[in-house]
């Protein structure tokens, strides 16, 4: 197997650690914190995200149906439990006043109760079938988003891992399809019932007394300003908290990936008191947001208050006057009570939604990435018959990052198999870029790279790095055993097979003075064992490959001299009728290579064995001597 240069450094990290997601202590009460991220295209994300619903309409009917006879269950159920109580009223007021034959109807009232007790039970009923049939439909959905997620990753060239942070596509992956998942499986189905209780409590309420209804109705402006004004001046505390959660997660993590030079260096007083400095702010601008967002419920249960008064006097007015019955006076307060929750909901689901197009949009942004050039299914051509294996050929190679800023102009170079090939050059000149041309992991703009007689255009991509071993300088090992990460070489490996690998790579020795030997489990970024020990492990990986061509990135640099003249020998073993790519940094360890390329700006501007460049005194016997020099070493990594 082969490591991407690139993409093969460590697991990227989680971002954020103090906070995040959603949850209570915005304002308006939960799902009310900062101001949603607005999406760029709002309908067309809409209507995209949509389209993962439609093969599920016969679900999606159903919970519509579930959610509306849920909520017209319970609706009916405070109107129902008003006559009770003026039945109850009645009797007791006849009673009182020695009406003959005045008496309690228990009979009417204990039928009303069983009434009641069916219609909860069927409203919980229909609330579970529906929250189960949306929960099949939601994790069905986000199911099928991650999978063309995870299966548009594996299609992304290497210049789209190389523009971005780890962070931020693992936040398109993992957070953001999160996101959605949540709003589906929860405010959806909310906002249905929101919907549903507005307009049924409006209309039981009609039915009850259009006065009171007016008298309810006119307290929500007044509630909405409330919620308008401390809403738009907690925003700039709640961004100001943002603001100073990231400041500290970075710092937090800075701080704890670097201990030892901090502490190395005695900066562990400047550390804290730069944590306490943002901590402070974080602490005083969270006070602020919490404290103003927190008057909101008290203001709006004061005007509920003032709404429930005038319903009381008024009801009582209309109750002496006969114009309606006392249970209705109960029923309307209930209702009263459940008119003003859904409209909070709704105003909470609505920033939901919004946030939850932003992250579907995000989404969406990764789905429709330009994906690599689409690689033939099958070898297009077979290997000429006068073609050696590992031979290697780049005629007129043009390539560019960019369109507009060409690297490489006209490359040509030809390997003979089993030939060693030192790189080598200052910062920038084109090395590790002629290395992902070779193993395509960018495209070429013009001309073409053959191996073995193949232009590599004409090969499976999985064929073509199969012919690959690599062994960079940072090292990449996963979460797993000792011998896990050997066998990652070549699939189907025995275990007799990682040991004799271990043992050619000189790994062995070590790897049995740990207590578990090779079940030893590395953790997450290896820090169990040493950087050379790492070093190791990697080149034991890669002589179990098993390639055809090797590429060694200054393989042994972070070992010492004793185990580095143990891994050369091993590593002239495995190059021994392989042809060998070799990124140098101390020229001094490929003098005997067959060829130098001595890049410079993305060309090849010398060539040679080391005495013939030596000989012809130019770029690359400066670059020689200058490292044996006092004044200094040059920059040619």
């Amino acid at each position: 197997m082969s490591e991407q240069n690139n993409a093969s450094k460590s697991a990227p990290r989680r971002q954020g650690g103090f906070g995040g997601g959603r949850g209570p202590g915005g304002p308006g009460g939960p799902g009310m914190g900062l101001p949603p991220e607005k999406a760029k295209d709002f309908k067309g994300t809409l209507r995209r995200l949509i389209r993962y619903l439609r093969p599920r309409q016969m679900q999606l009917i159903i919970v519509f149906i579930m959610a509306i006879a849920s909520t017209v269950f319970s609706i009916f159920s405070p109107k129902i439990m008003g006559k009770a109580t003026t039945k109850l009223f009645e009797g007791a007021f006849g009673m009182m006043k020695g009406v003959p034959g005045a008496a309690i109807d228990f009979g009417y009232i204990n039928d009303i109760l069983i009434i009641l007790g069916a219609l909860y039970l069927l409203s919980s009923l229909f609330s579970y079938v529906q929250q189960y049939v949306m929960s099949g439909v939601a994790q069905k959905v986000v199911f099928d988003m991650r999978e063309q997620v995870n299966s548009k990753l594996e299609r992304l060239p290497l210049k789209y891992f190389d523009s971005r942070t780890h962070g931020e596509i693992l936040s398109r992956a993992t957070n953001d399809v999160d996101n959605i998942s949540t709003t589906l499986q929860q405010s959806l189905t909310q906002l249905i019932t929101s919907i549903v209780t507005i307009i049924g409590v409006i209309i039981m309420m009609l039915t009850i007394s259009p006065w009171l209804t007016l008298i309810t109705i006119i307290t929500l402006p007044l509630s909405f300003v409330v919620i308008m004004g401390i809403t738009k001046r907690s925003q700039t505390y709640f961004i100001g908290q943002q603001k100073s959660l990231g400041q500290l997660n970075g710092h937090v993590e800075e701080m704890y990936t670097g201990h030892r030079i901090v502490k190395a260096f005695g900066r562990e007083k400047h550390s804290l008191g730069e944590f306490n400095k943002i901590n402070d702010s974080l602490y005083d601008s969270g006070w602020r947001a919490q404290f103003i967002s927190g008057i909101i419920m008290p203001l709006m249960m004061f005007i509920g208050n003032l709404g429930y008064v005038l319903v009381c006097v008024v009801g009582g007015i209309f109750v002496t006057k006969k114009i309606i019955d006392v249970g209705d006076i109960q029923a309307f307060i209930q209702y009263s009570r459940q008119f003003t929750m859904p409209i909070t909901q709704t105003a909470n689901i609505a920033n939901i939604i919004q946030s939850t197009i932003a992250s579907a949009e995000r989404v969406f942004e990764l789905l429709d990435e330009e994906e690599e050039v689409p690689e033939v299914s099958t070898s297009l051509a077979k290997r000429p018959v006068d073609a050696e294996e590992g031979s290697v050929e780049f005629r007129h190679v043009k390539f560019g990052y960019k369109e507009d800023a060409i690297l490489i102009e006209d490359m040509n170079i030809e390997v003979s198999p089993g030939q060693t090939i030192a790189i080598v050059g200052p910062t920038g000149a084109g090395k590790t870029t002629l290395i992902n041309l070779l193993m395509r992991f960018y495209e070429i703009s013009g001309g073409e790279i053959i191996i073995d007689g193949v232009n590599i255009t004409d090969m499976k991509r999985s064929e073509l790095r199969s012919k690959f071993g690599m062994v960079l300088q940072d090292t990449w090992l996963f979460n797993g055993t000792i011998r896990d990460n050997i066998a990652y070489g070549r699939e189907g490996a025995t275990e007799a097979d990682v040991v004799r690998a271990a043992k050619a790579a000189h790994a062995d020795h070590f790897i049995r003075t740990l207590p578990l030997g090779y079940n030893t489990i590395l953790n997450e970024e290896a820090s169990n064992i040493s950087q050379g020990q790492k070093q190791l492990l990697t080149i034991a990986r890669a002589i179990l490959a098993d390639p055809s061509i090797l590429i060694l990135d200054e393989a042994t640099s972070s070992v010492d001299t004793r185990t580095e003249v143990q891994i050369q020998k091993a590593m002239n073993t495995l190059m021994k009728g392989r042809t060998s790519f070799v990124i140098a940094h101390r020229l001094s360890t490929i003098r005997d290579a067959d060829l130098i390329l001595v890049m410079n700006k993305g060309s090849v501007i010398e060539k040679g064995t080391h005495e013939e460049l030596l000989a012809a005194g130019g770029f690359y016997a400066d670059l020689y001597n200058s490292q044996f020099s006092d004044e200094g070493l040059p920059d040619v990594g």
